[in-house]
C-alpha cells in the first residue's frame, strides 16, 4: 500500500521501460528468474517493487502481446526507437496521474526508501531526478534518468524532441523545470549504493541475487 505522506502528495502513477532484450546475457533478462523456477522475473519484481508506491503501474514494452499476464497495465512504446525517452514518452501518454516515478525493468534493487522520499517532495518540478557519483553516468547531467519523477508538462517538448530525432533523456530538460537530487541525499537513502543497479551480465545477476537474498534475510529479521 502506498505510503500516507506519498498519498497527500498527489496520486502518481509509475511506469516499468522495458523495451529491450540484452545482447549481453544472450536472453531475454525480463524474463530471468531471480530465485528459483517459481520465483518472480526480473520484470515482474521490478512491477511488484513499483506497485508498492504507486497508485497505478505501467510497463512500456516494444513486445506487449508476449506478456499478456502481467499484473500492470501494458502498453506498446510509440517510438520504438526512442530509447529510453520513448518509453518515459509513452508511459506519460497512458498515465492516470499527472506525475509518474520511471525505473528501468532490470533494477531490482529499487529502494523503498529513496522513492519514497521522492514522492513525499513538494511538486514544485516538472523533472525530479537523482544525480549519481559514479564515474559510470551516461550523460553530462551525470543524473539517473530512470529513477525519476516527471509531470504531465513533459509530454510536449518530450514529443517534439523525439520527433526531431534526438532520444537523449536530458535534452528536453532545459524547457522544463528541473530539481536534482544531489548525490549527498541520494547516499544517505541509499547507504548501499544499490537502487541504480542493472542487471547486464552473468556476474551482475549473481550479485542482484546475493544482495536480494541479503535483504530478504534481514526483512525476516526484522518480523520475528
Amino acid at each position: 500500500m502506498m505510503d500516507t505522506a506519498a498519498v497527500a502528495a498527489g496520486r502518481v502513477s509509475g511506469i516499468v521501460v522495458a523495451g529491450g532484450k540484452s545482447v549481453r546475457l544472450g536472453q531475454d533478462k525480463r524474463r530471468l528468474r531471480l530465485w528459483g523456477p517459481r520465483g518472480p522475473t526480473l520484470l515482474e519484481h521490478t512491477i511488484e517493487m513499483m506497485a508498492a508506491h504507486c497508485d497505478e503501474v505501467i510497463v512500456v514494452l516494444n513486445d506487449p502481446e508476449a506478456w499478456l499476464d502481467l499484473q500492470a497495465c501494458v502498453v506498446p512504446d510509440t517510438f520504438p526507437r526512442g530509447g529510453a525517452l520513448g518509453g518515459i514518452y509513452s508511459g506519460l501518454m497512458a498515465a492516470a496521474h499527472p506525475y509518474v516515478f520511471a525505473v528501468a525493468a532490470d533494477m531490482p534493487l529499487l529502494g523503498p526508501v529513496l522513492i519514497d522520499w521522492m514522492l513525499r517532495q513538494p511538486r514544485d518540478y516538472d523533472v525530479l531526478v537523482p544525480r549519481i557519483m559514479e564515474t559510470r553516468a551516461r550523460n553530462r547531467l551525470a543524473v539517473e534518468s530512470l529513477h525519476a519523477i516527471y509531470s504531465g508538462v513533459c509530454r510536449e517538448p518530450i514529443r517534439r524532441q523525439l520527433e526531431a530525432g534526438n532520444p537523449q533523456v536530458i535534452g528536453f530538460f532545459p524547457q522544463v523545470r528541473v530539481r536534482i537530487v544531489e548525490p549527498e541525499i541520494v547516499a544517505e537513502l541509499d547507504p548501499l549504493g544499490a537502487a541504480f543497479k542493472n542487471v547486464n551480465t552473468p556476474e551482475e545477476l549473481e550479485e542482484v541475487r546475493r544482495l536480494l537474498a541479503e535483504r530478504k534475510g534481514q526483512n525476516v529479521r526484522r518480523e520475528l
